[in-house]
């Protein structure tokens, strides 16, 4: 007589632990399951994967020393996925919170590596630039023995070279547009800053059509020894007496100079 209410309730009971298996949340997993997923990703080169299971590291709170671990593999990840902007940010971000770690003169190197590899044109913002000869110097003086240092000079070199690149560049620009005071002191100003530069040959070049050209003579006369005497190619060219062979510039004397673009 009461077999029926309770097969009833058996079913509902039934029922009921079937619901609450269904909807039982998933096993959380743990800091080092996140971090070896994350690596998993990034060595596939699924960076955008890599990061968010980095960051699911860095959420956790658990492990101080799997956390920096995954703070550093994110600025990686960003770096090798092309978004060096987020790059210099993370890497800046791990130097600020673990200026002591070992991994701290890596960070600081590719910091200037994220910031160098933001690096247009001649005519673009040149604070990629800037920035990049400010850490690499800071990296160079930091750890000069580091396994990064040829390389770290290499692109310091080349930065050198670019900014004196855009010096001549403006220089150039204000003599084209017969604005010689300005050529003159900014040219000037580059001879004092970047010394022993093979790009002084243009330096000196420009410098000495502005004062030529702005009517001081005397000076223009002082530059063109110079010139003669520290890059006599470049002197010999802007006379017009290199031979032109093919593809070859247009000579420096002529009115129409040429513009100076990065490759």
């Amino acid at each position: 007589m009461h077999s029926r209410p309770l097969r009833y309730l058996g079913l509902s009971t039934l029922l009921t632990l079937l619901g609450a298996c269904a909807t039982a949340p998933a096993p959380v997993k743990g800091p080092e399951t996140y971090f070896k997923e994350g690596e998993a990703a990034y060595a596939s080169r699924h960076f955008e994967d890599a990061i968010a299971q980095f960051k699911k590291v860095k959420e956790s709170y658990s492990n101080p020393e799997l956390t920096a671990q995954a703070e550093l593999k994110i600025a990686d990840a960003h770096f090798e996925n092309g978004a060096f902007i987020e790059a210099a940010a993370a890497y800046e971000d791990f130097r600020k919170l673990h200026p002591s770690n070992e991994k701290a003169p890596y960070a600081l190197y590719r910091l200037g590596l994220a910031n160098y590899n933001q690096i247009t044109g001649i005519d673009t913002d040149q604070t990629a630039v800037k920035n990049s000869v400010h850490y690499l110097e800071m990296f160079l003086a930091q750890y000069p023995g580091s396994e990064y240092t040829e390389d770290a000079k290499a692109k310091l070199a080349d930065c050198r070279a670019k900014e004196l690149a855009y010096e001549n560049y403006v220089g150039n620009f204000y003599l084209r547009t017969k604005k010689y005071p300005s050529a003159i002191k900014r040219l000037s100003e580059a001879l004092q800053r970047f010394p022993g530069e093979p790009g002084l040959a243009d330096t000196l070049f420009y410098l000495q059509q502005a004062y030529l050209k702005s009517g001081d003579t005397a000076r223009a006369e002082e530059v063109a020894k110079r010139l003669e005497t520290e890059y006599p190619a470049k002197a010999r060219e802007a006379k017009g007496e290199e031979p032109k062979g093919e593809g070859a510039k247009p000579a420096a004397g002529k009115d129409e100079l040429p513009m100076i673009i990065f490759k």
